[in-house]
């Protein structure tokens, strides 16, 4: 029987440490991100530090759908703090950057650099994140901001591994239809909301409707 791409690369972290620790975004991004790890053996902890999701109502549902998933899987899940006044501090003066702009890159930041110092502070040499996965994210934006984390401590790595190819992208959606994931229909800051509702009126769809809508079979 002929094996799927999946199944024919050996997943490695680059330093061949199995201590890493993956930024989290939602579960339907990670869920792909976490099977595929505990199926090779690497040994990881979910870090979810996402102080950009609005309103608080859309960041818990994304958040407890992550914990529901990592309870299943057996893997480690750290909360950390929803610090939006500071990710707004962060981003002034960016609030019309369009999507993959300045502001995305500012926010990468803020994430990556905390998901960093706690990897520093508690032993963990390779940080990775699930952002990428999503078609609607820039790779190398992502990588950028991930390697720019790191680098601020000695032996610390960021995991550039494209989750998205090798059928990736596709294995998402398949976890998430199977595992019922709450389905987030904007990106997650009050800008990204903004900006797809004005396109979904524009051609001729409702605004969004938080907390309502789920992946099925």
């Amino acid at each position: 029987m002929k094996k799927s791409a999946q199944e024919t690369i050996v997943l490695e972290t680059p330093t061949g440490s199995d201590h890493v620790l993956l930024h989290s975004c939602c579960a339907p991004c990670s869920g792909e991100v976490m099977e595929r790890m505990a199926e090779a053996g690497i040994k990881f902890t979910i870090f979810f530090y996402n102080p950009n999701i609005h309103p608080e109502k859309e960041y818990l549902l994304r958040k407890e759908e992550n914990i529901r998933f990592a309870e299943k899987l057996g893997v480690p899940f750290i909360d950390a703090d929803y610090d939006s006044k500071n990710w707004f501090e962060r981003v002034k003066g960016l609030e019309w950057e369009p999507e993959r702009g300045e502001r995305c890159t500012a926010c990468f930041d803020m994430r990556f650099e905390r998901t960093a110092l706690y990897a520093h502070e508690h032993g963990f040499d390779t940080i990775t994140s699930c952002l990428g996965i999503s078609r609607w994210k820039n790779m190398e934006q992502i990588n950028d901001c991930g390697k720019r984390a790191a680098a601020r401590y000695p032996d610390m790595h960021y995991w550039t591994f494209n989750w998205r190819k090798q059928g990736g992208a596709a294995r998402m959606v398949e976890i998430s239809k199977r595992e019922r994931f709450y389905q987030q229909e904007y990106c997650g800051c009050i800008y990204s909301l903004r900006d797809t509702n004005r396109w979904r009126l524009e051609n001729g769809r409702d605004r969004i409707e938080l907390g309502v809508q789920y992946y099925t079979e």
